[in-house]
Formats: C-alpha cells, sequence, structure tokens
C-alpha cells in the first residue's frame, strides 16, 4: 500500500495525465482533487500541529547583533533511547558550542542533500533533452553568499531579507 505521501504526489500525476500537461498551480491541483473526492485528510494530531507551528516560528526568528541579522532559534536531530528528536536551542540563550556546531553542520548537510538533488535533476533533464543546451547549476555559493552579506551590511538595510 502506498503512503499518505505517495498518494498525495499520484494525485499530481494524475492532474497531469487528465487534465493538463502544462505547469499548474497546486492550488488548481487541490481543487480538482477535493472535487473529485481524490484526497481525504488524514486526522490531524493537535500536538504535532503545535509543534510544527512553534518550529516554523522559531526558524523564522532572526535578531540583529548590530552588526548581522542571525537566525535566533536552532535544531539538532538526535536519538535519544531509540526515539529520534529535534532539540531545540536560542542562541543567545542556552546553545552550548557542541549544540551549534551539530546545528550548523546538519544545516549545511541538508544544504548539500539540497545540491546534490537539484545535480541530478538537472543532469537527468540535460541528458534526456540532448538537443538542449544542457542546463548546469552553480553549487558555489560563496558569491552568493557574499552579496547577500554586503546587502545586509548596508545603510538602507533594516530588516533580514527573507531566507
Amino acid at each position: 500500500m502506498a503512503t499518505f505521501k505517495e498518494q498525495s504526489a499520484e494525485i499530481l500525476d494524475r492532474y497531469l495525465d487528465e487534465v493538463t500537461n502544462q505547469p499548474v498551480s497546486l492550488d488548481d491541483v487541490a481543487d480538482w482533487a477535493l472535487g473529485n473526492g481524490l484526497f481525504t485528510p488524514r486526522p490531524q494530531d493537535i500536538r504535532k500541529i503545535c509543534r510544527d507551528a512553534i518550529a516554523e516560528g522559531a526558524r523564522s526568528q532572526k535578531r540583529f547583533d548590530g552588526k548581522r541579522w542571525y537566525r535566533a532559534k536552532h535544531a539538532v536531530k538526535t536519538s535519544i533511547g531509540g526515539i529520534q528528536l529535534n532539540l531545540w536551542a536560542d542562541i543567545d540563550k542556552n546553545a552550548s558550542h557542541s549544540f551549534m556546531s551539530k546545528s550548523i553542520s546538519q544545516r549545511r548537510r541538508s544544504i548539500a542533500d539540497d545540491c546534490y538533488s537539484l545535480k541530478m535533476d538537472s543532469d537527468h533533464y540535460s541528458e534526456a533533452n540532448p538537443q538542449l543546451d544542457p542546463i548546469q547549476p552553480v553549487l558555489d555559493f560563496t558569491d552568493d553568499v557574499a552579496e547577500r552579506e554586503a546587502a545586509e551590511m548596508s545603510p538602507n538595510s533594516s530588516e533580514p531579507r527573507a531566507a
């Protein structure tokens, strides 16, 4: 039996097969799926909804130290007694050096995983369409980071830009 995530992805496949082969808004797909009885939401755990909302808020909280905007709350994925947990800390209040080192390492790993996936996608598309110029994503972000840092250090920058 397919997982909920797989079933949800299949709705988009069906929409693309049955309705259009053009890029589409997921709002349109959702309306179609609901109208055709293809989606039944699973029961929601109020604790999970609360936890996810707190995590989203925590990830978006920024502070300014007089020189730069920085993320205030950080998480570390860990396993305690065989149970996987996300532990959260405030960078200025209770995040140890070890905690921050793990958090930064895990975030970097996540970025690397996204870059790997991006490269696999672009390689596949380019190989499947050899008549077109290959898409070659630039995976060195040194210049991007320097540009962001310069923009945030400018005198006109009063708030953090969306990450």
